[in-house]
């Protein structure tokens, strides 16, 4: 046998492996990029080597049989993987009406196909849509614009209340509309300003932001940041949170300041706003988007500074409220503070008595989806929170409402806590047209 022969020999079984393992969490997240044209690609690549080994005579001895298998079995893992998401997706879509009401509006998706989460808005199963710099490939602003003013349409023709739409335009680093949206700077940027620029300018950029967002028919903008931004330091895992380039300051007064004027801005024009990430990260160094992360601080030490600006802007304005995968360890070591009944129940609604919106981050973020996913949604449900966003990889929908399906059918979600949370959404939904009332009344 020749020495390119064995080395090929060689690489196809080491290579086996892994294409079965691809095949097998071919719906994973991770794997985003390989779907569609990298799925076929693998599955050709997969037949093709199993006739090459078959012509060359592989199948005359064990060991090549063995290999031949090994490459058989890529083409079957993927279909199973397959069939196993069409199945939970038929089961999602037949959802009774009553199941869509109980849990439909609880859920906030990101989407790359029009078809598929116009029939899940038309159908109440979800609340919210987000948008994001995907949206607009291959598509004018405009043409955004109309897809969400057809999606509206779409709910107004089934008796449904109007969708929430979110974006993430924090300025900065983090403007996934921009361009074609503007660009504006980090709110970071103010903080060298005197008190009375600084809330000028901020003000400003939440006026162009809400302005804009308004004008494509988003109402819920992601932003702003009020994590302390942490001492200068690089974690060379941080791949994704970036939060010292993304939050404003290190202090709580200066955070304050700026993000409170910022959201007076974005409110002004009809858009609402989100604050996040409570229960803060600017403390860990940890990226969530892939790791789990503990926030190890006492409750005091948060109170007299992380929560200042999360309490001072949730008492003056009408802003959501984002909960992030860490693990508050203080008061509950056990999960991550987005399914922690004592932080949002305990904390958020109890000792803070806020009433407004909560949301997760994104359910696709490591922290939660490579642990147990369907404990994290009902937990969440059970504590209170209104929406779960499931924004990275939209098609991971069906596995997470499924999991809060089975909660339902099961009696594991608590029925109390589902009808304060529809009166909250309910509330929001109508402040929200309300807002966006006004600001059409005010161009007229």
């Amino acid at each position: 046998m020749t020495f390119a022969r064995r080395l090929t020999l060689i690489l196809l079984w080491l290579a086996a492996p892994l294409a079965a393992f691809i095949a097998a969490n071919k719906n994973d997240p991770y794997l985003l990029a390989l779907r569609g044209v990298g799925n076929i690609a693998l599955m050709l690549a997969c037949v093709g080597i199993v006739v090459l080994l078959l012509r060359r005579g592989h199948w005359r001895r064990w060991m090549g049989k063995l290999l031949i298998v090994l490459w058989c079995l890529p083409p079957l893992l993927m279909s199973a993987a397959h069939l196993t998401f069409e199945l939970r997706k038929r089961d999602v879509l037949n959802a009774s009406s009553e199941e869509a009401r109980q849990l439909g509006s609880h859920f906030m998706v990101g989407y790359s196909s029009f078809a598929d989460v116009a029939r899940l808005a038309e159908q109440g199963l979800i609340g919210g849509v987000y948008v994001t710099r995907h949206n607009l490939r291959r598509k004018t602003i405009d043409e955004l614009r109309a897809e969400i003013a057809l999606l509206q349409d779409k709910r107004r023709t089934a008796g449904l209340p109007p969708l929430i739409v979110a974006a993430d335009q924090e300025g900065g680093i983090v403007g996934h509309l921009s361009p074609p949206l503007t660009k504006v700077p980090a709110l970071a940027t103010l903080v060298g300003l005197a008190s009375d620029v600084q809330q000028v300018k901020a003000e400003e950029f939440g006026r162009i932001h809400g302005r804009e967002l308004a004008e494509l028919g988003v109402n819920l903008n992601l932003a702003p940041v009020l994590d302390l931004k942490p001492p200068a330091r690089r974690n060379s895992l941080d791949f994704h949170t970036l939060i010292g380039q993304r939050a404003i300051a290190t202090d709580p007064v200066v955070v304050s300041t700026i993000a409170r004027a910022y959201v007076r801005g974005l409110e002004a024009s009809g858009v609402g706003a989100t604050l996040k990430h409570f229960p803060g990260i600017g403390r860990v160094r940890t990226d969530t988007h892939h790791f789990s992360a503990n926030l190890d601080t006492s409750v005091a030490e948060l109170e007299a500074s992380d929560w200042q600006p999360f309490r001072e802007l949730l008492t003056h304005s009408r802003a959501a409220l984002m909960v992030g995968h860490v693990t508050l360890t203080a008061v509950d070591p056990d999960r991550a503070a987005s399914h922690s009944k004592r932080v949002v129940d305990g904390i958020l609604r109890d000792k803070w008595n806020y009433q407004g919106l909560v949301m997760t981050d994104d359910l696709v973020m490591g922290a939660i989806y490579q642990h147990d996913v369907c404990k994290a949604v009902v937990e969440a449900m059970n504590a209170g929170v209104d929406l779960l966003l499931v924004a990275y990889d939209g098609a991971q929908f069906y596995r997470i409402f499924k999991c809060a399906l089975d909660g339902a059918r099961q009696g594991r979600l608590d029925a109390e806590m589902l009808r304060a949370s529809e009166m909250r959404l309910g509330r929001h939904t109508f402040n929200s047209a309300l807002a966006m009332s006004a600001r059409s009344a005010d161009q007229r």
